[in-house]
């Protein structure tokens, strides 16, 4: 169900928690551009933990108050910290770890310590991540099976539990069986970019799907321009669904926040257009 909340970013509710319906991305504060090794350095050596906040900051201002991606990584951590001073407002983290698929006292032990630090940290929502969720989903069985120790790890923990996958198939195999889980992370942009079917599957997907959805990767991880993939997604999902996407300067953060607001709200985005000389004769 939409929250509409003045002076906030539309939100939903994610086991009884309200959060932003844009979410603050973190693959371009952390290194992976999903483009080439280079890339990948250069965000690694750049992002500090104080740019890393600089973006932070603008999205709390803008009522985008979840963050989702956080890992004990020192820069994320002090940023978020850092964000939070400067605003005077709470950022709500989402975590996707990963986790031991082994069924073993050390693979458990493994696990709790994994959790633990998640709590001491102060996560809102534990979602494992691709690597370990999708690692159980079995199409002969059309269940997750196993992965219910981990849900109850996370629940015990005080937690709310998700499954981030990037298989279609989790969200529908989880609902039949029951999972106690309260949301999912679906791969979801319009260049149907390391999604593994057809765009207009994962959407009817998406609004069978039984709890609220958070799509990622928007912009095919840059393949696609901002107003593009923003429109595409918001205009595709339903009001309880999210997006997250990631940005690397206070700019970005800034025009994504006002593109996707013009969107939902049906006008023109109140912002300045890049400039180039093939234009000039566009301009009064």
């Amino acid at each position: 169900m939409l929250i509409d909340m003045e002076g906030m970013f539309p939100r939903s509710t994610i086991g009884g928690l309200s959060v932003s319906r844009l979410m603050i991305g973190t693959n371009w504060f952390m290194g992976y551009s999903h483009t080439s090794k280079a890339k990948d350095r250069q965000i690694a050596e750049t992002m500090t933990s104080e740019k890393i906040a600089d973006v932070i900051e603008v999205f709390l201002n803008a009522g985008v108050d979840t963050l989702l991606g956080v890992t004990p990584d020192p820069r994320i951590v002090d940023a978020i910290t850092e964000a939070e001073q400067r605003t005077g407002k709470k950022c709500l983290t989402v975590c996707t770890p990963t986790l031991p698929l082994g069924d073993t006292d050390e693979a458990r032990g493994q696990a709790e310590q994994a959790l633990d630090v998640l709590v001491d940290m102060g996560v809102s929502i534990c979602m494992p991540h691709q690597a370990t969720t999708d690692a159980f989903v079995n199409r002969r069985t059309r269940s997750l099976a196993g992965i219910e120790p981990c849900l109850r790890m996370i629940r015990d923990r005080g937690m709310i539990p998700g499954l981030s996958t990037h298989m279609p198939e989790t969200p529908i195999y989880a609902d039949a069986t029951g999972l106690d889980v309260e949301t999912y992370i679906q791969l979801y942009n319009a260049a149907g970019f390391l999604m593994q079917i057809e765009i207009d599957w994962v959407q009817r997907m998406i609004w069978n799907a039984k709890k609220p959805v958070i799509t990622i990767k928007p912009l095919a991880a840059g393949k696609i321009p901002p107003l593009v993939g923003l429109a595409f997604s918001w205009s595709t999902i339903r009001e309880q669904d999210m997006v997250c996407i990631g940005t690397s300067t206070p700019d970005e953060a800034a025009e994504v926040v006002e593109l996707s607001r013009s969107i939902l709200e049906h006008r023109a985005p109140q912002m300045e257009l890049q400039e180039t000389r093939s234009k000039a004769s566009l301009k009064e």
